[in-house]
């Protein structure tokens, strides 16, 4: 069919596009089996394929020929395998070795306890060796060195500096993904269009796309490594921080009902509070007051250390926008610390004429459809509830704020929810896990932030000790002559039930061993996710009250759970939490007039493990340890990124990269304010590049 010859030629733009989003299956070297396996990696057209970066590099800078190795450096050889061999030495270890020949002579790799290897290996295998050797004698030796099969055509290969080492899936090996990357950048390496404007590559000293993407994959040394990373590092965090910085434009050209919180309306709520306000929480307060006087949301995120007060600032808001007339929304991820905010409400309201209720996922349908009917006529001034309360059904008459408790714990998209059709309500999120700032650069980066420094008078300190194995029937005791003193117990498990392939502790375990052993005089309750909300409730109720003296539970006691009279905690399988999680957990005690105990039992964790549960015990400081768990285990651990919303990093490290992350964030900044909504045709590529990435995550896509 012949194109109609007043039509548009197609733009260079489209051209690449087009070119681009060719079939993985026509790219050269890419047959239809290996495209299938392909499939599976989400690798589908010659984009994805060309931009599948490696997932690290294998330095063999320092290669040599057998006679002519040195002991005590890290150096890589290759030859071919002339014997493998398998020998035991008693009482269940073997010794597994292969003799490997080049031009110049032999060298003995073993593996100590590892019979699995042997399947691995046969006579003829073509390898390259990298470690420290040793001479033995007249031969030369690597214990247990980093293994690079190779195919036939690699064995004449050049030697690189830098091998690529790709993610793959079974079917594929590196080498055959290796010449398919090798292909797809020598076909369509040049295709891709730069999206940066020479100014910003020269500011940044970036490298231009088309060498990026060949340093990339194919890196001469390190410092073009080094190179090529920075551009796309640079250019992921760059793209993120657009998207943050063009949502929060867009938040604040919607509109939101003015809710100041006059002189009469803040002495009407102060009365309400027992308790003298830290000067934290007085800030806070106006901080928040000073957004919900606007007529645009309030997006604001208060972050604390355990213990620092933020339901009490959450409180206000909710009375403030109460106050004028508005409903309010506490969203909470668990029914356990929903109820609990209703707790706090109901004794902190005692005298208020404030209706408020609880909207739970088990509620019975009657009793549900009531509710719903009340939210929806006005009836109920606050509703408390869990993802409850974004289901569809659910319509509020008037809603002026939504508070989300946890807010790691909820996407962007679920924090939006709730808007409403002529307005958008107010926004404050609040979270106990204090946040690097790393992070509130990127997965909060769409929010105001306040912070509480200190705790409210009162608070008791929570003494934390490691317990060693032979120390525990000490600790034990300890915990019972606590419970005799009428004080009441945690204790925390990892795991619900024992598991295979897990090493470490459950709570059915925990309970039973500790219910016929150690604290066997005692009343102890269970309490884990697995359980039907009326058991939980039921549970907590009875813990409460003190008719549970032990509760034996998973990590969902970590936030939300406050039981003044709760003295000890006792966290079994420690090395299964993040230091932000233990300290969540030491924050369930010490909430009364009694000081509180943390005592962590140590198992047979590495050494790197031990060193975080030293930092644990020798700090109670909650942005200190965050700071250092994120340096420890990376965001995805941390703080869930997956479940936040936004696509995860393909290859910008948080950890790695702050420093191109603050250049991103600023450059970023200065262009939006620049150009609001990246309509400049010079900025059409980015804007392109944002949408397809961040566009449904952040609801960006009516940009411009």
């Amino acid at each position: 069919m012949q194109a109609d010859s007043h039509s548009p030629a197609p733009s260079s733009s489209s051209k690449a596009k087009q070119l681009l989003a060719t079939p993985v299956e026509s790219v050269r070297g890419v047959a239809g089996k290996r495209a299938h396996l392909l499939h599976r990696l989400n690798i589908r057209t010659a984009s994805d394929l060309l931009f599948n970066f490696p997932r690290d590099y294998q330095d063999l800078s320092d290669e040599r020929e057998i006679a002519n190795l040195d002991e005590g450096e890290l150096l890589s050889v290759r030859g071919t395998v002339a014997e493998v061999a398998i020998s035991n030495r008693g009482f269940g270890k073997n010794r597994f070795s292969i003799l490997l020949a080049d031009e110049t002579g032999h060298l003995r790799a073993t593996w100590f306890n590892q019979p699995f290897m042997a399947k691995r290996f046969a006579k003829g295998q073509h390898l390259l060796l990298t470690a420290k050797p040793k001479l033995r004698g007249m031969m030369w030796e690597m214990s247990h060195p980093q293994v690079t099969w190779l195919a036939e055509e690699e064995v004449a290969d050049e030697p690189r500096k830098l091998l690529p080492v790709y993610s793959l899936t079974e079917g594929i090996s590196q080498y055959h993904m290796r010449r398919m990357v090798e292909t797809v950048v020598e076909e369509f390496g040049n295709v891709p269009e730069e999206v940066f404007p020479e100014s910003l590559l020269a500011k940044y000293h970036l490298l231009p796309l088309t060498q990026a993407l060949h340093d990339i994959h194919h890196p001469d040394d390190q410092e073009s490594l080094d190179h090529a990373r920075r551009r796309f590092v640079f250019q992921e965090l760059f793209i993120l921080q657009l998207a943050l910085s063009i949502r929060r434009g867009q938040q604040r050209e919607l509109h939101a009902p003015e809710l100041p919180a006059v002189a009469k309306i803040d002495a009407r709520i102060r009365r309400l509070l027992p308790f003298e306000l830290t000067k934290s929480q007085d800030q806070a307060i106006r901080e928040v007051a000073a957004d919900m006087a606007l007529d645009r949301p309030m997006n604001r995120l208060l972050q604390g250390d355990v213990g620092s007060g933020k339901t009490i600032v959450a409180l206000y808001a909710l009375l403030v926008a109460v106050a004028h007339g508005y409903q309010a929304a506490l969203m909470a991820p668990t029914e356990i610390l929903t109820r609990q905010h209703a707790k706090t409400l109901a004794n902190l309201l005692d005298a208020s004429r404030v209706r408020f209720d609880v909207l739970a996922g088990g509620m019975a349908k009657r009793e549900r459809d009531q509710l719903l009917e009340n939210i929806a006529t006005g009836e109920i001034d606050v509703v408390l509830g869990t993802h409850a309360i974004i289901q569809e059904d659910v319509r509020f008459k008037n809603l002026g704020l939504v508070v989300v408790d946890e807010q790691h714990k909820f996407g962007v998209r679920q924090r939006a929810a709730l808007r409403q059709e002529e307005h958008s309500p107010h926004y404050l999120v609040m979270t106990a896990t204090p946040i690097p700032r790393t992070l509130t650069m990127t997965l909060f980066g769409d929010l105001d932030i306040s912070t509480l420094h200190e705790l409210p008078s009162g608070r008791q300190p929570v003494n934390t000790y490691l317990i060693e194995p032979d120390k525990q029937a000490t600790w034990w005791q300890f915990v019972r002559d606590r419970l005799r003193e009428g004080r009441q117990a945690y204790v925390v498990a990892p795991l619900v039930d024992e598991s295979e392939t897990i090493a470490a502790p459950s709570v059915a375990q925990a309970f039973e061993q500790l219910t016929n052993g150690e604290l066997e005089a005692f009343r102890t309750g269970l309490l884990h996710g697995r359980m039907s909300s009326a058991e939980k409730q039921q549970t907590m109720a009875e813990f409460h009250s003190g008719e549970i003296q032990v509760l034996v539970s998973t990590s969902v006691i970590e936030v939300g759970v406050d039981v003044a009279n709760a003295s000890v905690m006792t966290v079994a399988g420690a090395e299964r939490f993040g230091l932000a999680q233990l300290h969540q957990f030491r924050g369930r005690v010490g909430r009364g007039n009694h000081p509180g105990y943390c005592g962590v039992l140590i198992g047979e964790g590495s050494e790197r493990g031990r060193e975080r549960l030293e930092a644990f015990a020798s700090s109670t400081d909650g942005f200190k340890l965050a700071e250092l768990d994120f340096e420890l285990r990376g965001p995805g651990d941390l703080f869930g990124t997956q479940q936040h919303g936004l696509p995860p990093l393909r290859i910008a490290d948080l950890q790695r990269d702050r420093e191109l992350l603050e250049e991103a964030r600023r450059e970023a900044q200065l262009l939006v304010a620049a150009d609001p909504g990246l309509k400049h045709e010079n900025h059409a590529k980015l804007r392109s590049q944002m949408l397809i990435r961040y566009g449904k995550a952040l609801n960006l896509s009516d940009v411009g």
